[in-house]
């Protein structure tokens, strides 16, 4: 995936999903963001920028990545190709480089996934930047569960969690760990 950290202008549209409606965000051709519908979590205006819908005029990232999630909801993609624009802290950026690493269909606890970025010990500070990924799905912080393998915190809810580990785990024939 590429990424980059700059600011710039941003351009909204909000997709169905089986998930419920996505908000994509991109900022100069690039995702800058996949939020879920879920009350008290929704981003500020300026994160969404301006509202547009998907057709032959779009911001090219917000169509491709409208593509690939429908694709991805469809059992067909497995790995995300769409540039982003992942705005955070040298610390959240590693965190988020860790989830892409996880393979699909895949869990990993916060613990392992710390010792993975390198900051044994760190599972808290791993989980509170991975709750502030602003590309859900795309970056995979859905496929980090509890040390128990229990499902635990994701800003969508537990219920799309479940799904989306449901549907990956169908698709690749794994089962959680």
């Amino acid at each position: 995936m590429i990424v980059g950290t700059s600011a710039g202008r941003r351009t909204h549209a909000v997709v169905d999903s089986p998930i419920g409606p996505l908000t994509l965000v991109a900022t100069n051709g690039k995702l800058a963001g996949v939020y879920m519908d879920v009350r008290g979590h929704e981003p500020a205006a300026a994160v969404l920028g301006e509202a547009t819908t998907l057709g032959p005029d779009s911001d090219a990232a917000l169509t491709l990545a409208a593509g690939q999630l429908r694709e991805y909801f469809a059992g067909s993609l497995t790995s995300f190709t769409v540039p982003l624009e992942l705005a955070g802290t040298p610390f959240q950026r590693s965190v988020w480089a860790g989830l892409q690493a996880i393979g699909y269909g895949e869990t990993l606890s916060y613990g392992e996934l710390a010792m993975r970025v390198g900051v044994p010990g760190a599972s808290r500070a791993v989980g509170l930047a991975n709750g502030r990924n602003p590309v859900a799905i795309v970056v995979p912080c859905h496929r980090v569960v509890g040390a128990d393998g229990s499902l635990t915190g994701y800003g969508g809810g537990l219920d799309r969690k479940r799904f989306l580990l449901e549907l990956e785990q169908r698709v690749s024939g794994q089962t959680l760990a």
